[in-house]
């Protein structure tokens, strides 16, 4: 027997995650001082937390410990059964030199048991399209992991997220940014688009001169570069940002083919780096 697992940085909705039988790793973030789990929207107060980010508050983000890996695996482990692990990007935190450490602690321990990690190369609901997809033919294929995987090298380089920061103050408290620079782009009105690259890293699209142009250029980029697979939704994300949010959906429709579209909340481990007020577009595309 196998058993699928993800982690809370896909952002794929906890609903969608119990309805689909994934088990699912909390991934942590602080709240001046304060460490807490996220739970993908169960019992997490989003407003909440992008109103203390609005008000000056430390947020910050960290890796999970060897240890709570070794407690959320070894019952696998134990039993004999095999493990898949659809992770977000492993060239954004230091978290799976953790995990690796667990791992290997863990096979010394049951040398017969069976584990794999895919690295999507994504975060947000980019690594959350894939889980979604990837978690439907699991359970349709028997849970065999080899071709679940098979399936998911057909998506990996396929999956395109854009996405706009509203002030760029909160990428410099994360370290994403210069100080500096984040003034200067703040006064001159600079909204950049972001993507995840090929290689699983966040990279710079293009700079837009204020909101409108920004939202055009994700619309075109969209329009140009959209792609539908079979069962997989256009997914619009929002950082407290209504208003943001509807207008990009209003503008997407006539231009998504009729294609499912599902909006939701960026969750407070991405939106600790991102901060309030971005939104972004995940769909499947013909390149990242």
């Amino acid at each position: 027997m196998a058993v699928f697992f993800c982690d809370t940085d896909c952002e794929l909705w906890y609903t969608t995650a119990k309805e689909l039988g994934v088990k699912v790793i909390p991934m942590p973030y602080t709240v001046d001082g304060e460490e807490r789990l996220y739970d993908l929207g169960e019992n997490t107060d989003l407003k909440a937390f992008f109103d203390r980010m609005r008000a000056g508050a430390a947020v910050s983000t960290a890796g999970l410990n060897p240890q709570t890996y070794i407690d959320i695996f070894e019952p696998y482990f134990k039993a004999g059964e095999e493990v898949l692990y659809v992770a977000f990007s492993s060239r954004m935190s230091n978290t799976f030199s953790y995990l690796d450490t667990a791992i290997a602690e863990l096979k010394a321990k049951y040398p017969d048991a069976k584990y794999r990690r895919y690295d999507t190369l994504n975060i947000s609901m980019g690594a959350g399209i894939m889980v979604y997809l990837a978690a439907k033919f699991f359970n349709a294929h028997g849970g065999d992991v080899d071709a679940t995987c098979a399936y998911l090298d057909t998506l990996v380089q396929n999956v395109a997220v854009l996405f706009v920061v509203d002030d760029l103050k909160f990428l410099a408290r994360g370290g994403r940014l210069s100080p500096a620079k984040a003034k200067i782009g703040n006064v001159l009105q600079l909204k950049p688009v972001l993507y995840v690259n090929k290689e699983g890293e966040i990279d710079v699209l293009t700079k837009q001169n204020g909101f409108k142009k920004a939202m055009s250029f994700i619309v075109s980029e969209f329009a140009r570069k959209y792609r539908p697979v079979e069962g997989a939704p256009v997914v619009i994300v929002g950082a407290d940002c209504d208003g943001y949010v509807a207008e990009l959906r209003s503008r997407i429709e006539p231009e998504a083919g009729g294609a499912e579209i599902i909006v939701q909340p960026v969750g407070p481990v991405i939106g600790a780096h991102c901060g309030p007020g971005t939104y972004g577009i995940i769909f499947t595309a013909e390149s990242r």
